[in-house]
């Protein structure tokens, strides 16, 4: 089999894995004339986007779509019936290096299927990695996809290389994974998270030891996960509630939501339909409230949904009119964490705020200026020339307000 057929079966193969972001590592470049690649934003293959906005472009394959396991919910589970590949390791480095230098990408996600074992697995995609950046002096982004339960030695050795490691969590629950991976144990992921965790630990330590003159290098931007949603029954707050234990636990730089897609040969234990895409969305802004403004899960979801976040409107706004009697909130006075709680406000415009009302007061106009969706925010916020109608905030219209028209359905053909 050519390379380019290779690279059509492996690169279809790794498009399930939603965790690949660019994100968080330290910053290099050859401008020196030094090595080949940087970690300055471009565009290309795989697109995917860092915290700020920045589009980043990798080469996002699978060493191999073989693998032992028979996970229901994986094409490439090993009673799949799908057409097998492997790359061997010069194919894929010389892959990376050849679009780099086409400037398709500006750097590489690897992952795979297991072959024969964790740590010969696991060792595959270290030397990809090494070859990489000892033979060929590559100063791109490299995110590497650990093997659980593979020697501690190779870990290190990819942390050595990689700028970002992950390791999938799969489901929310241990009963989950039972029911649908036999073969994985949630214990033997979750304690190679922890060691991750120790590593990165004591290599930002050191890094913060002054009294060393290089710190050992151990991924920079940390490490990720994904779930798969749909899959199971788990409800969101569920799901939320094994992000919330991950993150505090593992300090994760972020956890990343998949909606379960329909595979051929599926078994009956799992649904027929995909989730709508729409609650991927949702989790994760619901993520991002956890993470930066503040909220806690119960907050979040709603008891009477059966904690499911809902569809129609995002959750903050979803907060916000089941707690109307903490509105209007007065913009001009309002403490930080009160008006990340305001629909429409999110952290950079709340900083703007509190940065201009140190010399003015802050009015409709303003708002304008910020960018904001005065028809979202107005509701909710009392300003020097706009306070909400009483009657407006009290309304049973208000939620009809903020849902997306309805629209026609069209015909299927």
């Amino acid at each position: 089999m050519d390379v380019q057929r290779k690279l059509e079966i492996l690169a279809d193969a790794a498009k399930y894995d939603a965790s690949c972001a660019s994100s968080g590592t330290e910053q290099r470049d050859s401008r020196d004339g030094k090595g080949l690649g940087s970690t300055a934003p471009g565009m290309g293959i795989c697109h995917s986007y860092a915290p700020d906005g920045r589009c980043i472009s990798l080469l996002k394959v699978l060493l191999t779509n073989a693998c032992n396991y028979d996970c229901l919910y994986c094409v490439n589970r090993a009673s799949s019936n799908v057409q097998r590949a492997r790359f061997t390791i010069d194919e894929v480095v010389t892959l990376t290096i050849d679009f780099y230098r086409r400037n398709y990408i500006e750097g590489l996600f690897l992952s795979s299927g297991i072959i024969r074992s964790p740590d010969y697995t696991m060792e595959q995609v270290v030397r990809v990695a090494r070859h990489l950046r000892e033979d060929h002096h590559f100063r791109g982004y490299i995110h590497l996809k650990t093997i659980p339960e593979a020697d501690d030695a190779l870990i290190a050795e990819a942390g050595r290389y990689a700028d970002r490691l992950s390791i999938n969590i799969e489901v929310p629950t241990e009963a989950s994974l039972a029911q649908l991976a036999p073969e994985k144990d949630v214990r033997a992921i979750r304690r190679t998270m922890g060691r991750l965790r120790l590593k990165l630990d004591e290599a930002n330590e050191a890094a913060r030891d002054t009294t060393r003159k290089t710190a050992p290098r151990f991924a920079p931007a940390g490490q990720s996960t994904q779930m798969i949603i749909g899959a199971d029954t788990s409800s969101d707050r569920t799901i939320l509630q094994t992000s919330a234990n991950l993150y505090g636990s593992y300090n994760l730089k972020r956890v990343y939501y998949s909606a379960f897609s329909p595979i051929p040969d599926a078994s009956r234990g799992l649904p027929l339909q995909p989730p709508p895409l729409l609650r991927e969305h949702r989790l994760y802004q619901a993520d991002w409230l956890m993470r930066f403004y503040g909220f806690d899960i119960g907050e979040l979801t709603d008891p009477l949904e059966a904690g499911m976040l809902p569809l129609d409107i995002d959750p903050k706004l979803a907060w916000a009119l089941r707690h109307r009697e903490r509105f209007p909130i007065d913009v001009n006075r309002a403490s930080r964490e009160n008006l990340l709680r305001v629909p429409g406000f999110g952290t950079r415009t709340v900083d703007s705020i509190l940065a201009v009302r140190r010399v003015t007061r802050l009015r409709l106009a303003d708002l304008r200026r910020l960018h904001v969706s005065r028809s979202k925010v107005l509701p909710f916020v009392i300003l020097a020339d706009h306070r909400p109608a009483v009657s407006q905030l009290d309304s049973t219209h208000l939620l009809q307000k903020f849902r997306p028209p309805p629209a026609q359905l069209g015909f299927a053909f």
